[in-house]
């Protein structure tokens, strides 16, 4: 068995001594590199440069407005309508809502801003955010802005009162809080009527507050009353019931479970535990109905 014997350098051949020189000048050639070469270790990213700056405030401002399409568009509106889920999207506390529900069910209204947070106590911080939006009646921003009506022009009317069927839009204009918009919605009322039955049928005209309909009731009444033919609550469905003027038909199926699961009511009076019967709202539905 042969062993391996160390040979001085010069032992080798001409070949294998350039090939070690060679490899020797290589390994020095990398070692001065490494060593007296300075290597730089500045970042060739510059986050703060004027066009890295520029892109981000780009994307900022591409996020921000993505944020602002996604959220809800709000339009104007009449607090005294104000549901429970529009309150939750508005900020309003459940409590704060309450307060709204309570004071509207005792048959008031909030006519400013200001009324709208001495009712329901909301902060200003949601105030200022929402009252933009606030869309009171046209009688309202008319009687702000003609603070100068005396009590003399309000006082109750003592003349002939003239036939609601025939009023024209003039005459009921001459009604405080009557407008060229409410004006056109009663005439509206009558004309889908077919007439007027009685005078309480006004308080089926949308956005018509009870103090007016009490004051166009001081000047007006209903002279040749429009027959209606009643049906009997005791027997009538609920898609019978959505044919009364101002009850849909998800307040019909509420009326008509209530009095099937009763058998049958001997009141009217039963029904104001129905809590969208409002007092007004009752009295307007017994002129189209009876109790057999």
């Amino acid at each position: 068995m042969s062993t391996f014997k160390h040979q001085p350098f010069w032992h080798f051949n001409r070949g294998e001594r350039l090939g070690i020189l060679s490899l020797l000048f290589i390994i020095l050639l990398l070692l001065g590199f490494i060593y007296f070469i300075p290597i730089s270790n500045k970042d060739t990213f510059d986050a703060s440069s004027s066009e890295i700056m520029q892109r981000q405030r780009e994307l900022d401002s591409l996020r921000c407005l993505a944020i602002e399409q996604q959220k809800p568009r709000r339009y104007p509106f009449n607090p005294n309508y104000l549901s429970d889920y529009k309150a939750y999207t508005l900020g309003i506390t459940p409590e704060q809502y309450d307060r709204l529900k309570s004071f509207r069910e005792q048959g008031k209204w909030v006519n400013s801003t200001a009324d709208f947070q001495k009712v329901t106590l909301v902060p200003d911080s949601i105030l200022n955010e929402i009252s933009p939006y606030f869309k009171f009646p046209d009688w309202v921003q008319r009687s702000r802005s003609n603070k100068k009506r005396t009590f003399a022009e309000r006082k109750p009317f003592s003349g002939t009162k003239t036939d609601l069927n025939s009023a024209t839009q003039e005459q009921l204009q001459e009604v405080y809080g009557i407008g060229e918009v409410f004006s056109k919605r009663i005439i509206a009322k009558r004309k889908e009527l077919n007439g007027f039955a009685h005078g309480m049928q006004l308080y089926d005209v949308w956005g018509l507050r009870p103090e007016v309909i009490e004051r166009i009731l001081e000047r007006f009444e209903v002279k040749n009353p429009v027959p209606i033919e009643k049906m009997n609550i005791n027997r009538a469905s609920a898609s019978d019931l959505s044919t009364i003027p101002g009850v849909s038909f998800g307040l019909a199926k509420k009326i008509w479970e209530f009095v099937y699961v009763r058998e049958g009511i001997s009141d009217f009076e039963e029904l104001a535990k129905i809590e969208e019967l409002t007092p007004q709202k009752l009295q307007l539905i017994q002129l189209y109905l009876l109790i057999e």
